[in-house]
């Protein structure tokens, strides 16, 4: 069984030969990690990653445009960036804009047959980047018929890209799109139901269409937003955040024949930070917990410059052995 077929069979609930690995370990550890694995290659292939977070293909805003407009106007407010959206989002539908990825997938899934899933914005997390996260949540009592005729702008932007990056390849179209904090939801259930959950659903759905996987990113405890996140369709949920009020039992009492999930390894209170002997208990625990789930093991977020390649290395090391037991 190859890395694609073993997270495809997981994330569909089929039998798989071992747990998947993967981890989100590079931004912060470029260096260190260059220094003794060589590469970020390097590390993937010591520890036989399943899986690629590819960036690539076009981005939907121009952003020097809208630094333009903000020195212009001042303060950029929902009003005005819809009157001036025409300047904005760029075209998704030029070809030569997706050979990067195309060039990722010649590499990462042809060459070396890994589950390759690719990001793009989602709609709360890609304004809070326009705006600022405090003044899109006030904008969002202020200007919310202006947001969602924005949010419709980006979620048909996003559909286009969704068929392009499906027709050249990729398994999985992965929305980054946080919505939570430490202990509960950046806004209420309600207004994310009314406000952010259509345009969602338009691009989980044109993924499904067009025969993709989808996956979602969101940062905290969304507990709130589950039952959405199943009937948005999602086919997996990066991380289930155990340590931001949302115990695994829950997922284990009702989601886990909803949807797949990736993480385990906190890097936020556990990776870097516990003493080793503390970590490694802590991996087993969870390994324990989630075995033969539904679960992708992973690091929760990217992991931090607390981190030594050491510890690293370490986690990784137990990781690697425990997957295959």
């Amino acid at each position: 069984m190859n890395s694609t077929e073993r997270v495809r069979n997981l994330i569909l609930g089929k039998p798989y030969d071992r747990q998947p690995i993967y981890g989100w370990v590079y931004g912060n550890l470029t260096w260190e990690i260059d220094n003794v694995w060589g590469s970020l290659e390097g590390f993937e292939k010591k520890y036989e990653f399943d899986m690629a977070h590819l960036f690539s293909g076009p981005l939907s805003v121009r952003d020097d445009v809208i630094g333009a407009i903000r020195e212009e106007v001042g303060e950029l407010t929902p009003d005005i960036l819809l009157e001036r959206a025409g300047e904005v989002w760029t075209d998704p539908d030029c070809d030569v804009d997706y050979d990067s990825v195309r060039r990722d997938l010649a590499y990462y899934k042809a060459q070396h047959e890994r589950f390759c899933y690719i990001q793009t914005p989602g709609i709360l997390e890609h304004f809070n980047g326009i705006f600022g996260i405090q003044n899109h949540l006030m904008y969002l009592l202020l200007y919310p018929e202006e947001l969602m005729a924005l949010y419709a702008r980006q979620a048909e932007w996003t559909k286009h890209f969704v068929r392009h990056v499906t027709a050249c390849g990729v398994d999985m179209v992965h929305i980054s799109d946080d919505w939570g904090s430490q202990k509960e939801m950046l806004i209420s259930p309600s207004m994310w139901r009314e406000m952010i959950y259509p345009y969602l659903k338009q691009i989980s759905d044109e993924a499904h269409l067009n025969g993709c996987f989808c996956s979602l990113h969101s940062d905290g405890c969304i507990t709130k937003a589950l039952d959405g996140v199943v009937d948005l369709g999602i086919d997996l949920l990066h991380p289930w955040q155990e340590n931001a009020n949302m115990p695994y039992d829950i997922y284990l009492d009702r989601y886990q024949d909803k949807f797949a999930i990736m993480g385990g390894i906190n890097v936020q209170n556990a990776l870097g930070i516990m003493p080793r002997d503390e970590l490694e208990k802590d991996i087993y625990r969870v390994f324990n917990t989630l075995r033969g789930k539904k679960w992708v093991v992973c690091t929760t977020h990217f992991v931090q410059k607390h981190c030594s390649v050491e510890d690293l290395g370490f986690a990784f090391d137990l990781i690697y052995k425990l997957a295959r037991e």
